[in-house]
């Protein structure tokens, strides 16, 4: 009975190693999935700061094509992410890029739900570290957008959007509190409906290595709820192109242009510096204005299917309507590595290290982040 028993366990062993194997094979094999089938992967989210403390928590995307025989049907991305920290607070996003069949039409839907402090600092492009205030924000966003194509590599589309915030000052005579040019402290409603135009040539909607995208948007906030909620407009531009100078060496540029005009604008819908895919390594909200000026290069090199190093540098401001220069530019600049876990689609993790500016008497500002998928 021993002997079934240990040959049982044995075997049992060897075949998980087997899986084991198997697995670890496919993760770093270097061939090319030319199936087009489904992908689906999963990436732990950790990390710690005094204001959240440990915050644990999954993101995943799935990704799959519409029509798997159409060679050039481009991949529909779906993507989520939910974190919970040892102090309570929440995350949850939801993201998804659909291509219907022939590219006709591109769907976009994006859900965020949020509890979570972060630290203010003011408004403006230079704002100082020793004003640092502590909030609580508790947010919803969700925008839809709907894109058809009524000419070749031409997306014409529409968007509809709402946004809910709420905030509590966790220091009573902090610059939040004090700030007179500071509108709407309380959070407020807002409901956007928008029109959109994109051309796009690029061979990829994942990892491009040639090609052209531009989008310029428009979206107006009617006075709905009343009182200091949001009515105004934004405006958006985002331009991106992308050249291969060896079939493992490419370089991408990107460009964008954000304003937000109203009467009184809150504070809460300002453009902000900073995030996990342009001016990476600026604490995203550390700065905010009216308008918000910013570009970055990133030269990729994929030396095997499966991996990819990058390095990246740009420049960025905030302004607003009254201070129109060409001045005060913030550099930053990195590098980073890639996973591809979908070499077909070109569906990568992301790790990025940015470096910031320095101001005079505070630390040099830095960030660390993991995603899915390319920063543009």
């Amino acid at each position: 009975m021993k002997k079934v028993g240990l040959s049982f366990l044995m075997s049992i062993s060897v075949l998980v190693c087997n899986a084991q194997g198997k697995l670890i094979r496919k993760l770093l094999s270097n061939e090319k999935d030319t199936t087009r089938k489904s992908s689906f992967m999963p990436v732990p989210v950790l990390g710690y700061a005094q204001e959240t403390g440990v915050e644990l928590g999954l993101g995943a995307i799935y990704s799959l094509y519409l029509d798997r025989k159409d060679t050039l049907n481009r991949s529909s991305n779906f993507y989520g992410m939910g974190s919970y920290s040892t102090k309570g607070t929440y995350s949850v996003t939801l993201k998804g890029d659909v291509w219907t069949k022939g590219n006709k039409h591109h769907l976009i839907g994006d859900i965020r739900f949020k509890d979570m402090p972060f630290n203010f600092y003011g408004l403006g492009n230079n704002t100082l570290a020793s004003n640092e205030d502590k909030l609580v924000q508790r947010s919803i966003k969700m925008l839809f957008d709907a894109e058809k194509s009524f000419v070749a590599k031409s997306y014409t589309g529409v968007s509809l959007g709402f946004e809910n915030y709420s905030f509590t000052d966790k220091m009573a005579d902090g610059i939040f509190a004090q700030d007179p040019l500071i509108f709407d402290k309380d959070g407020g409603s807002v409901v956007f409906i928008g029109v959109s135009q994109s051309l796009d040539t690029r061979n990829s909607n994942n990892f491009p290595t040639k090609g052209f995208f531009g989008r310029i948007s428009y979206q107006y906030a009617p006075d709905i709820f009343g009182g200091d909620n949001f009515k105004g407009s934004q405006f958006k531009i985002n331009l991106r192109n992308f050249w291969s100078f060896t079939p493992k060496v490419v370089l991408g540029v990107q460009a964008i242009y954000h304003t937000v005009q109203s009467n009184h604008t809150p504070f809460y819908m300002l453009p902000q510096l900073g995030n996990d895919e342009i001016m990476r390594g600026y604490y995203a909200g550390r700065y905010r204005d009216e308008n918000l000026l910013q570009g970055q290069a990133e030269l990729r090199y994929r030396f095997m299917n499966r991996f990819a190093f990058v390095a990246f540098a740009g420049l960025g401001k905030v302004f607003n309507n009254n201070q129109v220069n060409l001045n005060d530019f913030k550099p930053n600049y990195g590098v980073g590595g890639r996973y591809f876990f979908d070499t077909a689609k070109g569906l990568s993790v992301r790790f990025d290290y940015g470096v910031g500016e320095k101001r005079p008497g505070e630390k040099r500002q830095t960030g660390f982040y993991i995603g899915l998928g390319e920063a543009f």
